[in-house]
């Protein structure tokens, strides 16, 4: 740096995380051996998002600004040898967008410092980013604490001249989720054939969309469960839980760039059957009160309990052969239970994670001191913080703790940068409707 032994910025209270509408301040540190003659020290807030067609390409085709704002902190004059401070301070508009990245463009946040120099002298800068956390509140959806359904059936050719009918049926037990929570997942199969089906797979989909000219849909597995399949005749329930790892919120409000989007997709081997569950991923999780019985006052009279005792009922002619193998698909002797014979989130020892919300928050590293504890949200999970579907999370903390990078104990699929191009995103509800091969019917009860 020649003249300058150090020239940095520093946050307050080490704090790197921020949410719309606070200050970020901080401090610019400059440390010279020999005096140093400047025309102006300023300090440059910028916020943005780019993105392009082109797998990593820092190119960007298309560019909107979120903040930019200057502050000289010194006007002309010479830095004397020796240490040197100069404070900043910047507000941060409240509808920012959430930081991100992907292969296909960035939302980026950065404080830069410049020292402009005399003529013909060297111009010094320096960088750091800071990240923008714009919370995402579940409660604020509509119907969100309603289980999230779709169902489709399909008829199928088997040995060339046999038909069979099938039926897949899954729902989720909410349509939001937050990081560490689980996803109760239940999958009904009814096989009415007389053909074993294949496996059952259920998988955790993120789809980023880029809104280039061409929209570019980078779409990828989060986390993956299979199942074995169903028997001929028979009626199969599939139950299973899937732990949401840290993951950017869902729509990145504030950018008409990016959007994300989650699904659990259920699909089905031979013969082919899809249905598609959309959810979503933010930061507060739904608030679920349960309900409060009321009690019964002491001495109150106990109300009677209703008659079970069975009503005759005479039927008018024998059930067809088709309603027969329906009421044995839903009854008790001929249905069973899916086995999983794969989890993305197994441990080496073949066991599904079962995790606390708090086990994101443990480093890779070494461990923070007991007194350095995180700050805590409203719903006591660790406040969770990711840039994008890495394996990597960063977490961090305020106060005057150090910022630890910590990784998810998760197997997640392999980094963006292994991906050759993005895939086709899932159908959409209109266009699996209007699908020949079979019918969709996607509800949210």
């Amino acid at each position: 740096m020649g003249k300058l032994q150090e020239f940095e910025i520093t946050f307050t209270n080490n704090k790197v995380v921020y949410n719309p509408g606070e200050s970020i301040s901080g401090t610019v540190r400059i440390k010279t051996g020999h005096s140093l003659q400047f025309k102006a020290i300023k300090v440059n807030c910028v916020g943005s998002c780019g993105i392009s067609s082109k797998l990593n390409d820092a190119s960007w085709m298309l560019e909107e600004k979120y903040l930019s704002s200057m502050l000289s902190v010194a006007d002309k004059g010479t830095l004397s040898a020796g240490e040197h401070s100069f404070p900043f301070q910047f507000l941060i508009p409240a509808s920012v967008p959430t930081s991100f990245e992907g292969p296909f463009g960035k939302i980026l946040y950065q404080i830069r410092a410049f020292i402009d120099t005399p003529r013909f002298s060297k111009d010094y800068k320096t960088q750091r980013p800071f990240y923008l956390l714009n919370v995402l509140n579940l409660n604020e959806l509509p119907d969100v604490e309603q289980p999230s359904c779709a169902v489709t059936t399909k008829k199928f050719n088997y040995l060339l001249v046999r038909t069979g009918t099938l039926m897949l049926k899954a729902s989720s037990d909410l349509r939001g989720y937050t990081p560490g929570q689980v996803i109760k997942l239940s999958t009904e199969i009814h096989n009415k054939s007389g053909k074993d089906t294949g496996y059952v797979m259920a998988s955790l989909i993120q789809r980023v969309s880029y809104k280039t000219k061409r929209a570019v849909f980078d779409l990828r597995p989060i986390a993956q469960v299979e199942g074995a399949g169903v028997k001929a005749g028979k009626h199969a329930e599939w139950k299973e839980k899937i732990i949401v790892p840290p993951l950017p919120q869902s729509g990145l409000t504030g950018c008409s760039l990016i959007d994300i989007e989650y699904f659990i997709q259920v699909s089905l081997k031979s013969p082919e059957a899809v249905v598609t569950l959309p959810i979503y991923i933010g930061n507060i999780a739904v608030n679920l009160t349960p309900s409060i019985p009321h009690p019964i006052a002491q001495g109150a009279p106990v109300p009677a309990m209703p008659s079970l005792s069975p009503v005759p009922v005479v039927p008018s002619a024998p059930p067809a052969e088709d309603d027969l193998e329906g009421e044995l698909g839903a009854g008790g002797v001929d249905s069973e239970e899916i086995p999983t014979k794969s989890h993305s989130q197994q441990d080496s020892s073949g066991v599904p994670l079962s995790m606390s919300p708090s086990v994101f928050g443990q480093a890779s590293g070494p461990l923070p001191m007991q007194s350095q504890q995180p700050t805590q949200y409203s719903d006591g999970s660790a406040p969770l913080f990711c840039l994008s579907t890495g394996a990597t999370i960063p977490f961090f903390t305020d106060g005057n703790t150090t910022p630890v990078p910590t990784s998810c104990p998760l197997i997640l699929p392999p980094e963006y940068s292994t991906w050759e191009y993005p895939h086709e995103p899932p159908p959409t509800y209109e266009e699996s409707c209007s699908s020949n091969n079979s019918s969709f019917n996607s509800s949210m009860r």
